[in-house]
């Protein structure tokens, strides 16, 4: 199933002209040679190149656009929140709209919340179809556990267990899954970050787009400005 992330943000036009003059705008660009996603292929096991524009404000609120190569369509993600930080203890709430360029019907949004302390990390997410967005992902769950590490020499190490209860309805066979997966990062300054990535879940044989659901190997490159 095509999915990935993004949301609408309204809001800004409530703040005041100096917040907005103290926002800050950033934008991304990277490329993978393998686009996955809660531990399921988002581009057939090929490369995908992506990039996003990104918008925050001294208030918390933040929003952004992110778009990606996607099986043979591009996806482009639409997102907007708050977060903020209280001592060690750090949260994010917020709204996200997937957008498919060759197929209106599998849009759809998810709201999302997490939190953060010191190294570890939790989350989840609830999948809403939007007007004529397919069943499939209509009150579909998600939610998952993280830790992080910094390690010498710029590394740094993350590990994510991840939990999917899709709601079952539609055409497409759906079954709840575990995924897991482990990152090694390298930040390399202005060159951008690489990261090498190990994925598996629990599903026997194929996902439900029909693509091999073993464990996947792959590299990432990103650049933040």
């Amino acid at each position: 199933m095509k999915m990935n992330r993004l949301a609408l943000a309204c809001g800004v036009a409530v703040l005041g002209f100096s917040s907005i003059a103290k926002a800050e705008i950033s934008t991304n660009f990277g490329v993978t040679s393998n686009y996955v996603w809660r531990g399921l292929t988002q581009s057939d096991n090929s490369t995908s190149f992506s990039g996003g524009l990104d918008w925050s404000g001294e208030t918390g609120l933040y929003a952004g656009a992110w778009i990606a190569e996607a099986w043979d369509d591009f996806e482009l993600d639409l997102y907007g929140g708050y977060a903020g930080e209280v001592g060690d203890f750090g949260y994010d709430a917020g709204l996200i709209y997937y957008a498919y360029s060759s197929d209106a019907e599998a849009n759809f949004a998810e709201v999302y919340v997490s939190g953060s302390w010191q190294f570890l990390s939790a989350g989840l997410s609830y999948a809403m179809a939007a007007e004529d967005a397919v069943e499939a992902v209509e009150e579909d769950l998600y939610y998952y556990l993280g830790a992080s590490f910094d390690l010498p020499q710029d590394f740094s190490i993350g590990l994510t267990v991840g939990f999917a209860e899709p709601d079952g309805d539609g055409d497409q066979d759906a079954e709840d899954y575990t995924h897991y997966q482990l990152d090694l990062t390298k930040a390399t300054g202005d060159f951008g970050d690489l990261t090498l990535s190990l994925s598996d879940t629990d599903l026997d044989g194929t996902d439900a787009a029909g693509e091999d659901a073993d464990m996947r190997f792959f590299v990432s490159w990103n650049k933040s400005i």
